[in-house]
Parts: structure tokens; C-alpha cells; sequence
């Protein structure tokens, strides 16, 4: 910890990073200074009273607004390594359309706004600062002077004088209040910067916001392959292996007519646990992630999950193409807990299965004929709260209608990838 403060009061620390920093201030006086002559000249023909010509240096601004944009930030790229983050621009279009987006976006008149308003205020404090310097190196160096000069060329021969000795402790405060001053103005400039020629917080937000969806998509993404590699190596690994055990137990069990009874009891019992597992692990598979729907889309695995069930379920898929697999997921998987759902607590006798596609949103409705007075909140236990947050991590909508008596509608609008 001492050692740490002591080097904080080391002489030569403040000017750290200082010949950057004042190399950026003195890059940026031209660009800051650019748009003067032209409001000058806007000035000047409204005090001409030329009101014809005063549009032209609006104008001019306008069009070299963007280029002294491109010049700020390749200047803060090669002096400082620091990239400004860039606003949004207008989408493509036609000629007159993408200049009438450009004009009027809000973008366009904050850069105008840093160059024709922040940047001449800060050229004036540019201008001070390279003064400082300028008058911190002359004044710390006096004594170079007077050795230096000719004595004709003295205003008067100072000689190692106090006076001379006062310009010297004068020029060398000078020179540690400069690297202070650099860097508020820096800071200050980059903060102007920031804030004017990069993107507002509302189109961070928005930026942010579009971040975050397709980083959750992403990560959705891979939560599905993962699901059907795990499928995959069950249906492949395990499923098989317990598919010849039960096939190698029923061949003992009619081939091997001799064994003793308790021998024989012990493979039928082995027998029948091999083929209730093989049915548990198919469950635990077609939970996962069902082979049909991967192959042969919504319609076939819909229809297999109706079919498995006590009542019956009319099904209707209309798709004219097939959403993105994620979204035809998390459908199937909404459609199969609905219709469990309805199996154990609804005490319906027939259920009905709506999917088809309207735009670029895959509607999905579930409705059987059961008591009703399902509770999204999960107090009965029928899992609707936990059906709703599948269907809001695709930015999907979940609505579900029961009053008591019945009827019951599920309704889920899924949005669908181009």
C-alpha cells in the first residue's frame, strides 16, 4: 500500500499517455474548426439580408457532416485505440426514400449538433490547452533561451536572473497542470463524442435488447441439438442394447424348456422389467425429442400423440413450410403437456388440436370439453405456468381460457422464422 502511494507521487506519472492525449487534441482542432466557415458565412447572408443563398451553407453542412464523422473517429482509432460506437443506419431503399430516412433521422442531426455546436466550443479549449503546452515548454526552457538566442535578439538581457528563475517555476507548473488539463478535455471531448456521434440510449437499448434475442436464441438452439443428440444416443446406444436383452431373455425362455421353476421365474421376471424399461426409455426418448418430429414435421408427431391417447383428439395442421426447428418444438412439446393435461385433470371425453400458419406467426390452439377451471398459476397441478415459459422464451404468447363448466382453449402464438 505505501509502496503503491509513493509511486502515485512519482514526478513523472502525470505524464503518462500526455503526448496521445495532446497529439488528439491537436488532430482534432481542424475537424472541430471545419463547420466555422461555414456558419460564418450563414451569418454573413443573413446580414446581407440574401435570403436566397443562406440554405446553401445549411447544406454544405449537411453534406460534410458525415465525413467529418468518418475523420473524428479514425481520429480517436489511431491515437487512442478507442472506437466510438456507431449509430444504426436507414435500411436500404430506393434513392429519395433512404435520403428522406437519412435526413430525418435523429443520427444525422446529432453529429450535426457536435460539429457545428460542441465541436467550435471545443476548439476554443483545444486552442487553451495547446497554449498551455506551448507556454509551459517556452517558459520551463528560459534559461535555453537566453543561452541560445543572439544578444541582438534579446528584448533585454534577462542574464541568470530572478526574473528568469520566476518564468522557469512558472513554466514548469505549467507543464504538470497540462497533462491535468489534457485529460479533462479528453475526457470531455470522448464524452461529446460518445454521446453525439454514437448511438443514443434508446438505440442502445434497442441494440442491446436485439443482443440479448439472438444470444437466447442461440443458446435455445443448442439446447435442442443437445436434446436430440441425447436422443439419438438412446434410441441408438442403450435403447438397442435393452431391445436384444429382452429378445435374448424371451429365447431363453422358449428354448430352455428344462430349467428349474425358480430359474424360470427369474427370467420371465427379467423378461418382463427388460420390456417395461425398453417402454420407459421410448417415453423418455419421444420426451426428449421424438424422431418423427424431426423427420416428418409437425402433422406425423401431432397425430402419434393423439393416437396415444384414452380419448380421442381430432388434428388439424395447416403449414404451408415448416417453422424453424426450435419453434416446432416447443409447439410439439406445448400440444403433448396440454393433451396429458386434459388426460389427468380435465375429465373430458374428446379434445381438438388447431395448428396452421398466419404471416410469419404459428397459431396454435388446444380445447377439449372438460370441467374446466384450469389455473395458469399451477395451483392444481396442471403445469400451465411451466407450458407458459416455454412458449415466452421464443418471445411467443400464451393464453388459456377455462372458465368453470368448460370449455378449455389453449392458445399460443408462436413466432416464426422467415
Amino acid at each position: 500500500m505505501q509502496l503503491t502511494t509513493w509511486l502515485q507521487l512519482v514526478p513523472g506519472r502525470p505524464f503518462r499517455r500526455a503526448g496521445h492525449r495532446t497529439a488528439l487534441i491537436a488532430a482534432g482542432l481542424p475537424l472541430h474548426l471545419a463547420v466555422v466557415p461555414l456558419w460564418l458565412w450563414l451569418l454573413g447572408t443573413f446580414a446581407a439580408l440574401v435570403p436566397a443563398v443562406t440554405p446553401l451553407p445549411v447544406l454544405l453542412t449537411l453534406v460534410v457532416t458525415p465525413l467529418l464523422t468518418v475523420g473524428q473517429r479514425r481520429r480517436y482509432r489511431a491515437l487512442v485505440g478507442k472506437d466510438l460506437p456507431r449509430p444504426p443506419t436507414p435500411g436500404p431503399g430506393r434513392n429519395w426514400t433512404w435520403a428522406v430516412r437519412r435526413l430525418t433521422s435523429r443520427a444525422l442531426w446529432r453529429q450535426v449538433c457536435y460539429h457545428a455546436v460542441a465541436g467550435p466550443l471545443l476548439a476554443v479549449l483545444d486552442l487553451a490547452v495547446l497554449a498551455v503546452w506551448a507556454a509551459a515548454l517556452v517558459a520551463a526552457s528560459i534559461y535555453v533561451w537566453i543561452w541560445a538566442l543572439p544578444p541582438q535578439w534579446r528584448v533585454t538581457d534577462l542574464g541568470y536572473t530572478t526574473q528568469a528563475a520566476y518564468i522557469t517555476a512558472g513554466g514548469l507548473a505549467l507543464l504538470f497542470l497540462g497533462p491535468r488539463l489534457t485529460g479533462a478535455l479528453v475526457r470531455l471531448d470522448t464524452r461529446a463524442a460518445e454521446v453525439l456521434l454514437g448511438p443514443s440510449r434508446t438505440e442502445k437499448l434497442a441494440r442491446r435488447v436485439a443482443d440479448l434475442a439472438e444470444s437466447r436464441a442461440g443458446v435455445l438452439d443448442a439446447a435442442d441439438a443437445e436434446r436430440r443428440r441425447i436422443e439419438r444416443d438412446l434410441h441408438d446406444g442403450a435403447q438397442q442394447r435393452l431391445v436384444s436383452l429382452a429378445v435374448n431373455l424371451g429365447l431363453a425362455r422358449a428354448t430352455l424348456g428344462d430349467l428349474p421353476a425358480d430359474a424360470r421365474k427369474v427370467i420371465d421376471e427379467a423378461h418382463r422389467e427388460a420390456k417395461e424399461a425398453i417402454a420407459e426409455l421410448n417415453d423418455l426418448v419421444r420426451g426428449l425429442h421424438p424422431a418423427v418430429l424431426e423427420d416428418r414435421g409437425l402433422d406425423a408427431a401431432l397425430s402419434g400423440v393423439a393416437a396415444r391417447l384414452p380419448i380421442p383428439v381430432r388434428v388439424a395442421v395447416d403449414l404451408p413450410r415448416r417453422p424453424s426447428p426450435t419453434v416446432e418444438a416447443v409447439a410439439y412439446f406445448v400440444v403433448s403437456e396440454a393433451l396429458t393435461n386434459v388426460v389427468k385433470h380435465a375429465r373430458a371425453t374428446r379434445a381438438e388440436v388447431t395448428v396452421h400458419r398466419i404471416g410469419e406467426t404459428l397459431l396454435v390452439v388446444v380445447a377439449d370439453d372438460g370441467a374446466g377451471g384450469a389455473d395458469l398459476a399451477g395451483a392444481g397441478g396442471t403445469g400451465l405456468a411451466g407450458l407458459a415459459k416455454r412458449v415466452a422464451s421464443v418471445d411467443g404468447t400464451f393464453s388459456c381460457r377455462s372458465p368453470a363448466g368448460g370449455p378449455t382453449v389453449i392458445t399460443v402464438e408462436l413466432p416464426c422464422a422467415p
